[in-house]
């Protein structure tokens, strides 16, 4: 009997499209990096000899990129996947332990969170900075490329920037499902545009290949010690969207995004990066940005802006979902307020838009394009995301190494060390940016920071308070046969915090209307610290007895409640439900200051806020507004 090949026909063209995927969505930002990162490096270039410098940086480009993207990501980070998924909460999931189990309830005495997971939240809160900038950056560099052939129209870069980032963030609410089919072909073609580019010009200097010894790299940061900050952060250029490997992780699959940056991208933007240096060495006199200056003038270059546009963009939406699906995640874990969340697409759970971060972005992105005006300042602002960044995701890995893959403290320690030798490295490069712009991803990731630690604490106050209280322990059967208590035909949803006990919402209920529904049933919807949950394992369901069922229903941090849904799922499992005349009951908090609350004053006061303002209950659970009765829970915090 003869066995399948190892690779069928249909297996292959799998694993390609999936690499192919993974070359648009993944590799967008990296992919865009070649339209600043040498001119800026240039800029910052030691009062040495041209060639000396170019390969100087060339050197620290090329380890730079295989030392951080090819070992530290490829080889090492992605393996600390959660189910298949990456990204900063998954890192948080892992290092706790707790991979597939429920979030656990708070610790009486806890204010909020610990200061570990404040560490890694931080980061989380970077990358919002990041997909502020990273669309600006990325819009006006390749806008830029019209001054290289007609520097009068510098007037006219950043409108053109402006209206390219007002249309992409406009037809976000469409979805990416139409413009995302495109995404794959077009960053191909892009990188193979940059690697073709840099061949032509490899050998405008042989020189170049000496960059391939890390000691000319070495050389001329301890040489040149009072610039070697200048070019370090201008150095770190070369691996901005290094994290979205990680990120990203999910959608294509680790062997998908390693094969991918192996066989296209590395090689491609080494070859342009060496093209771009080679050129400089031989024309020390041209002082346009030697990425443009590769593609000789006419249409070759006005196609190559074009060209650099649409990989803008792309690497721009890459950026944009990445931060939907970050900011999903951390309502879902409760770190976040409920926001508006629309499903574009039916048939993908992950393609989401959200209204608020979507025009908060938009604000943003075009805001510090008009106040900063070119690439070249905004490139400021960049490197402290970026870094802070990585230096936060290998500090969550050393608890993921000892936690989940019981490694030893010494090589766990070591590895570590190793990468943060290296990202702190950046990180300390960069700070001299702060004054320069470097202050604006901080201050986002500030506020953001305030925003998740007073939420989190909120909703822990919240918890102790209400769900803590004796109501936990009344016997709800009990309740259900009281002589005081009418029995209505029809039937009602209680949604509740806990799979415990008698929710305050039923007895308010009771006490107001003496009755009581002949069907009844308290969901309770709880979050799992892991990416999704098995169909299988979605609800747990239990008679109560009197016409009363728990239903526990389980999610991932990458899913969105779907009510409607898991009550026609009740119903079929032998409970008299009918979704269109059910009526769900919800306790509205009405937050008071001034308690004893473990939280600062004006924690308290930006809590009420966010509570008031939070999307509303039929807009999160996807529940038509005309079944919805809430019951008002005054709450002293």
């Amino acid at each position: 009997m003869s066995t399948a090949p190892a690779s069928s026909p249909s297996s292959l063209r799998s694993n390609l499209g999936l690499s192919l995927g993974a070359l648009g969505v993944v590799f967008g930002d990296i992919g865009t990096s070649p339209l600043y990162t040498m001119r800026e490096c240039l800029h910052h270039l030691p009062d040495v000899s041209r060639a000396e410098g170019v390969i100087g940086v060339l050197s620290l480009m090329l380890w730079t990129l295989l030392f951080t993207v090819s070992f530290k990501y490829i080889a090492v980070v992605s393996r600390a996947d959660n189910q298949g998924e990456g990204g900063i909460f998954a890192l948080l999931a892992l290092r706790a332990g707790r991979a597939g189990a429920a979030a656990a309830p708070p610790k009486a005495g806890t204010r909020g969170v610990g200061l570990s997971t404040l560490v890694i939240l931080f980061g989380a809160a970077l990358l919002y900075g990041d997909g502020i900038i990273t669309p600006a950056i990325s819009v006006l560099g390749a806008a830029e490329g019209f001054k290289s052939f007609n520097p009068e129209l510098e007037k006219f870069v950043v409108p053109i920037a402006v209206t390219i980032l007002a249309i992409l963030f406009y037809v976000q609410k469409h979805g990416t499902r139409a413009i995302g089919v495109v995404f794959g072909p077009v960053i191909l073609v892009w990188f193979t545009v940059l690697g073709v580019l840099g061949a032509v010009h490899l050998f405008d200097s042989g020189q170049v290949f000496a960059a391939v010894n890390p000691l000319h790299g070495f050389r001329l940061l301890i040489h040149h010690p009072a610039q070697a900050a200048g070019v370090l952060g201008s150095i770190v250029l070369t691996i901005t969207g290094a994290e979205a490997l990680y990120a990203d992780m999910g959608h294509f699959g680790r062997c998908a995004i390693a094969r991918a940056w192996r066989w296209v991208v590395c090689p491609s933007l080494l070859l342009n990066y060496f093209g771009q240096g080679s050129y400089a060495i031989a024309h020390p006199e041209d002082t346009t940005n030697p990425f443009f200056a590769l593609a000789p003038d006419g249409p070759l270059r006005i196609g190559l802006v074009i060209l650099s546009i649409l990989a803008a963009i792309i690497a721009s939406q890459a950026l944009i979902t990445g931060t939907f699906s970050l900011t999903r995640q951390a309502v879902q874990l409760g770190y976040f307020p409920r926001l508006k969340i629309l499903h574009t697409n039916a048939a993908r759970e992950g393609q989401i838009y959200l209204p608020l971060i979507n025009f908060l972005l938009a604000a943003g992105s075009i805001t510090v394009v008009i106040a900063f005006g070119s690439s070249a300042a905004l490139a400021a602002a960049y490197g402290i995301a970026v870094t802070g960044t990585m230096a936060v995701t290998s500090y969550a890995l050393y608890g993921v190494m000892r936690r989940h893959w019981r490694w030893g403290v010494f090589p766990a320690a070591a590895l570590i060390s190793l990468f943060l030798v290296v990202d702190l490295s950046f990180f300390v490069a960069n700070l001299h940016k702060f004054a320069d712009g470097g202050w604006l991803p901080v201050l986002v990731a500030v506020a953001l920071i305030a925003l998740m630690h007073t939420w989190k604490s909120g909703r822990n106050e919240i918890q102790e308070k209400v769900y803590g209280s004796a109501v936990a322990e009344l016997d709800l059967g009990r309740v259900a046969r009281s002589k005081n208590i009418v029995r209505v035909p029809g039937s009602a949803v209680f949604m509740v915090a806990t799979p415990h006990g008698t929710p305050l919402a039923l007895l308010h209920h009771l006490k107001a209307n003496k009755c009581l529904q002949t069907d009844v049933v308290l969901l309770t919807i709880l979050t799992e610290a892991r990416p999704t949950v098995e169909d299988e394992e979605r609800m747990c369901l239990e008679s109560v007895g009197e016409g009363v069922w728990r239903a526990v229903v389980r999610y991932g941090y990458m899913e969105s409640p779907d009510v409607a849904r898991m009550v026609e799922r009740i119903r079929c499992q032998g409970v008299p439900l009918n979704l269109a005349a059910t009526t769900f009951y919800f306790n509205r908090e009405m937050i008071i200051t001034g308690g004893n609350a473990r939280m600062f004053e004006w924690q308290k006061s930006l809590y009420a806020f966010l509570s008031r303002n939070a999307s509303p209950i039929k807009d999160y659970y996807r529940i038509m507004p005309t079944q919805i009765i809430e019951i008002g829970l005054p709450v002293q915090l």
